[in-house]
């Protein structure tokens, strides 16, 4: 499945999250949950044996009026049906958003359905039924929820998604990692300032995924939105600050990030599948709560695929626009779900000369600091499909020639292997734990430019790519063969 460059051809596209989980229920994708199922695991555990199958509905949940919806995300086929391309268009249809977006639509107060209801002092745990999710997590935590910003000294937005924990009726901790949300606060923080916020939940898929898209710090992802839906994004000033926020949401939480203010939080199971540590994190105070009438809460159970494709495609893409700027031979990548969408990335080459795969591996590393191993493969092998991958390393790939290891590198704070334990002396400088320090390995699994005979040619049986089983199978009925 090679990606393009080329702007792809388009259906229907969704732009509305309750005509999307419309038409996955019409088409047997959602699961109706007999009611009053327990916030505390038994939602997550649910939404997790399900994932990927079919997306989950809980009216009532632990008697709350406000139902939940998980895993409306969770196939690669249905992103790229929401979209209104087939799945082979997928990364292209991106690429174009991100590459074309468009500017919002300011709409009034009084045209914004996410501010139908208004709520002040009221504890969020009230108005929202807000799921515990895994074993250790320490309470319950919005784990679907954009955090929209504008930076104070451009005015420009920036939107992403981060675990928060509801500690109160009016804060909650959120962990920063060092991108641009964290940059902002910290430039309103060196000044003592608070940074207004808004915390979104349930939006459209694609307004879900355009918060993910990676580019520039003064870069409004809700114009990428608008790039996906093919007409510009409706927003709505907040009603306490002036962010603007998706006006067709479900839930806006209004708040701001308070300067000096920290406050435990986690532990928490992560993308990884691991938990992070018990942290002091950054605090957000709580300003209102707006909402549409009769809202619908959108969670994510982490770890599981609706989690792992929010952060894998618009990597993907990115990857893929930045290896062919230098290495236009590179033909698709793929981030693999056993290297949980983020550490693990494959690349399909057209390989022209020796030593390039080797070339391409170190891009890849410099493209994005998650990225722990790389695999580079030849144009016959599929880098969607684990198996062919790895039949590649077993039969094109020699250590002691092929391999390229990086010690001493950024990787993830969130890879527990990152972290590393040290008994120290008394009078010792380094610290005790030291959290994201990575080794990159590549791995060069391609054939020779030029091989003897058929020595690296790749087994095919003539005609087994048109074969249609339809036309052939005369009967799979049982046959007696005595």
């Amino acid at each position: 499945m090679t990606q393009s460059s080329a702007a792809p051809s388009k259906s229907h596209v969704f732009t509305d999250l309750r005509e999307w989980l419309e038409h996955l229920s019409a088409t047997g994708r959602v699961a109706r949950i007999k009611p009053g199922i327990s916030l505390r695991h038994e939602l997550a555990a649910i939404s997790k044996i399900l994932d990927g199958k079919q997306a989950t509905y809980f009216p009532k949940p632990d008697g709350h009026e406000v139902p939940v919806i998980s895993g409306f995300m969770s196939r690669r086929s249905w992103i790229a049906e929401a979209m209104g391309v087939p799945e082979s268009e997928l990364l292209a249809r991106f690429r174009d958003a991100a590459a074309h977006p468009l500017r919002c639509e300011e709409v009034a107060h009084d045209q914004a359905p996410c501010q139908q209801v208004v709520h002040r002092d009221r504890d969020p745990r009230d108005v929202m039924p807000i799921p515990t999710h895994s074993e250790h997590d320490n309470g319950p935590y919005i784990t679907a929820g954009l955090v929209i910003a504008r930076n104070p000294a451009t005015g420009v937005q920036n939107v992403s998604i981060h675990r928060i924990q509801v500690h109160s009726k009016s804060q909650m901790a959120i962990l920063l990692l060092p991108r641009h949300l964290w940059a902002i606060f910290k430039e309103a923080e060196s000044k003592n300032q608070a940074l207004d916020v808004a915390i979104v939940i349930g939006v459209d898929p694609l307004t879900m995924l355009a918060s993910q898209a990676i580019g520039p710090l003064d870069w409004d992802e809700l114009e990428v939105a608008g790039g996906l839906h093919g007409k510009p994004l409706r927003v709505v000033k907040c009603l306490t600050s002036e962010v603007r926020v998706p006006a067709d949401s479900e839930i806006v939480i209004e708040g701001r990030l308070l300067p000096g203010v920290r406050a435990i939080e986690g532990p928490f199971g992560e993308f990884p599948k691991y938990y992070s540590t018990q942290e002091e994190r950054e605090v957000i105070e709580i300003d209102a709560i707006t909402h549409r009438k009769n809202p619908i809460f959108h969670t994510i159970v982490p770890a599981e695929m609706e989690h792992l494709l929010l952060g894998m495609i618009p990597r993907e893409a990115s990857l893929l626009a930045h290896l062919q700027r230098s290495f236009p031979n590179v033909l698709d990548v793929h981030l693999s779900v056993g290297g949980v969408g983020r550490y693990h990335l494959y690349i399909k080459i057209r390989k022209t000369h020796e030593g390039q795969p080797k070339n391409i591996i170190c891009g890849a590393f410099g493209a994005h600091y998650d990225v722990k191993q790389v695999i580079v493969v030849d144009d016959d092998v599929e880098v969607h499909d684990p198996q062919q991958v790895e039949w590649a390393v077993a039969t094109r790939f020699q250590a002691d020639r092929d391999l390229v290891v990086i010690s001493g590198a950024q990787g993830s704070v969130l890879d527990p292997s990152t972290t590393l334990g040290m008994d120290l002396h008394e009078d010792s400088q380094i610290p005790t734990h030291v959290a994201g320090i990575s080794a990159k390995m590549g791995l060069d699994a391609t054939r020779p430019v030029k091989y003897h005979g058929h020595v690296f040619t790749k087994v095919k049986v003539p005609g087994e790519d048109d074969i249609r089983l339809e036309d052939v199978i005369e009967s799979s009925a049982a046959m007696r063969f005595s």
